[in-house]
C-alpha cells in the first residue's frame, strides 16, 4: 500500500512538471507567431495569437489548482516542495510571456494597414531571436534540471538589455529623421519592450531552476544594463 502511495505521488509530481513543459511549448509557439505577425503586419494571424493566449491562462489556472491539491494531500517537504513552488512561479512567468506576446499582436492589428518597412523591423527581429532563444534554453534547463544552463540564461539577460538599448536609440533616430515614421516607430518601441520583458521572464525561470536544485535563489544581483535603466528613467 505504501509503495502504491509513493508511486502515485511521484506520478503527480511528474504530471505537474509535464504541465509546465506543455505550457512552455505553447508560450514559445505564441511568441514565435507574434513576432511573425509583426514582421508581416498580418492582422488575421495576430487575432489567432490573441485567441491562443486564453489557452495559456487556462493552463496556468489548472496548474495552480493541481499544485494546491498536491500540497494539501501530500504535505511535501524539502525538494518536493521546492519543485511545486518553482512550478507555480514558472507558470506565472509563462502566463506573463503569453500576455506580452498578445500585446505585440494587438499592436500589429493597429499598424497592419501601415506601409511595411523591413529596415524598421530588422532590429526588432534580432531582439526577438535572442529572447526566443533564451526562452527555449531555459525551458530545456527546467526539463533537464540543468543548473549550469539556467545560469547561462541568467547571465545573457544583459545582452538582451544592451540590444534593446541600441534598438531604442535606432528607432528614435528614425523618428527624428522622418516624422512620418513616428507612429510606426512608437508602436515598434512598445513591441520591443514587450520582447525585452519576455527575456526578463526567461531569467526569472532560470532563477527558479537554480532554486529547485539549490534550495535558494541566486545570491548575486541579476546582471542588468545601467545604460538601459538610465534611458528608461529619462536620464
Amino acid at each position: 500500500m505504501n509503495e502504491h502511495i509513493v508511486k502515485a505521488y511521484d506520478e503527480e509530481l511528474t504530471a505537474l512538471a509535464g504541465q509546465i513543459t506543455e505550457m512552455g511549448g505553447l508560450a514559445e509557439e505564441i511568441v514565435s507567431e507574434a513576432v511573425l505577425t509583426l514582421t508581416r503586419l498580418d492582422a488575421d494571424k495576430a487575432n489567432e495569437v490573441i485567441a491562443k493566449d486564453a489557452r495559456i491562462d487556462k493552463m496556468q489556472t489548472d496548474l495552480e489548482e493541481q499544485a494546491i491539491l498536491l500540497i494539501a494531500r501530500r504535505q511535501p517537504v524539502a525538494g518536493d516542495l521546492r519543485d511545486i513552488v518553482a512550478a507555480l512561479r514558472i507558470s506565472n512567468d509563462l502566463e506573463r510571456v503569453g500576455d506580452l506576446a498578445k500585446n505585440i499582436a494587438k499592436r500589429v492589428i493597429i499598424i497592419s494597414d501601415s506601409v511595411q518597412s523591413k529596415k524598421l523591423t530588422l532590429g526588432v527581429e534580432h531582439l526577438s531571436e535572442m529572447a526566443q532563444m533564451q526562452l527555449k534554453n531555459v525551458l530545456d534547463a527546467y526539463a533537464q534540471r540543468d543548473e549550469e544552463m539556467a545560469n547561462l540564461v541568467r547571465e545573457r539577460d544583459e545582452e538582451i538589455d544592451a540590444l534593446y538599448t541600441s534598438l531604442f536609440r535606432e528607432l528614435l533616430t528614425y523618428m527624428m529623421e522622418d516624422p512620418r515614421q513616428i507612429s510606426m516607430c512608437a508602436h515598434l518601441l512598445f513591441c520591443a519592450k514587450n520582447i525585452e520583458r519576455i527575456g526578463d521572464h526567461a531569467t526569472n525561470i532560470a532563477e527558479n531552476v537554480y532554486y529547485m536544485e539549490r534550495g535558494e535563489m541566486p545570491g548575486s544581483d541579476r546582471p542588468k544594463s545601467d545604460e538601459l535603466s538610465a534611458i528608461e528613467n529619462g536620464a
